[in-house]
């Protein structure tokens, strides 16, 4: 089978590679329908730190069942099935718990596993991770349902673990998927203000449709200091309920602390905390966010898809085929394409 390989900086490639194949009882292997190209695939390709780092890419995935192992109950070949980008056991404290992300036992596809930007993927755990969609292989919401495998389901934890209530002021810092899906996510929670924060006026307009009440473009080097200005002249001079930070610096991060009210929520999506985090003491702000767990919000994502209530799918503004895979990566990188849906 074909499937995306990165050898090393700005060198991706598609080759051959061994068939994906049962290795477990509890496993199954999917035929890949769609695949998304992510965020954190482009860090791999430019070079930078992160877990993607080859050779096998790609987390985010919709396909359809060809076999299952002798231990999988709620599968079985030809189901159309969407698959979270952080798999799990499903049976650990954490996975009881509602934090799948945390499994001991599990891992990132194109990390821990097979890569889904590939004709097929071993889902390991798979009646733990999978979730059935009755839909075929045309159906016009294919690009919604991929878009729940991680930056719909992120934009919405960071809204659940903010809190967001209706009526809230919601800032959201980066204008990438995640900040996207994170302002779609805060109107649909009743947000009352909504405020993007980016670099790209088209992906500001875009953010416009996804529910962004106001926009802000940033430029130069004292944009940070206008981003807080306007932040803080949208919300009354008290500063945003809830702060959605998306871009994964510490600069990104001093500046959701910055432009959060005294007692309100900093939601960290980008990366770790690296920045200052000393107004969680002194301003009694909550530090929330983290890695998503992603498969917990799935069921009612897709519920949602099916029923025509959230429609993410637009997040996907180019579509290649896997072999020209290279020139996804690469609209990516110019900033040219929100995201990229790959087709085997």
């Amino acid at each position: 089978m074909k499937a995306a390989i990165l050898h090393g900086k700005h060198e991706l490639t598609v080759e051959a590679v061994p068939d994906a194949v049962l290795q477990a009882p509890g496993d199954a292997v999917v035929r890949v329908v769609v695949a998304g190209i992510c965020g954190t695939d482009l860090h791999g390709y430019n070079g930078l730190p992160g877990p993607v780092t080859g050779p096998r890419c790609g987390h985010e995935f919709v396909g359809v069942v060809e076999d299952v192992g002798t231990e999988v109950s709620t599968l079985r070949p030809g189901m159309m099935v969407v698959a979270p980008f952080n798999f799990a056991d499903g049976t650990c404290a954490a996975c009881q718990a509602g934090l799948p992300s945390a499994c001991a036992a599990g891992g990132m596809f194109g990390v821990d596993g097979d890569g889904a930007q590939a004709e097929a993927v071993r889902v390991p755990f798979a009646d733990a991770n999978l979730v059935a969609v009755p839909v075929d292989e045309n159906d016009e919401r294919l690009s919604s349902l991929l878009a729940l495998t991680d930056t719909m389901a992120t934009g919405l934890h960071a809204v659940r673990t903010g809190r967001v209530a209706p009526g809230s002021s919601v800032a959201v810092l980066g204008d990438g998927p995640v900040g996207m899906c994170a302002a779609l996510a805060a109107r649909e929670a009743g947000a009352d203000r909504i405020i993007l924060v980016g670099r790209h006026e088209a992906r500001l307009g875009k953010g416009r449709e996804f529910g962004a009440t106001d926009t802000f473009l940033a430029r130069g080097p004292e944009s940070a200091a206008e981003s807080i200005d306007f932040v803080r002249a949208a919300t009354q001079g008290r500063g945003a309920d809830v702060v959605v930070e998306c871009g994964g610096g510490p600069q990104t991060q001093n500046t959701a602390f910055a432009v959060c009210r005294t007692g309100g929520t900093v939601c960290v999506m980008g990366s770790p905390p690296i920045g200052d985090v000393t107004p969680v003491f002194f301003r009694g702000i909550t530090l929330a966010g983290g890695l998503t767990p992603a498969r917990a919000y799935l069921p009612d994502l897709v519920e949602r898809v099916l029923a025509g209530t959230l429609a993410p799918g637009s997040i996907f503004e180019k579509e290649v085929a896997l072999d020209d895979i290279v020139s996804g990566y690469e609209v990516m990188a110019a900033r040219t394409a929100t995201k990229v849906l790959v087709r085997p």
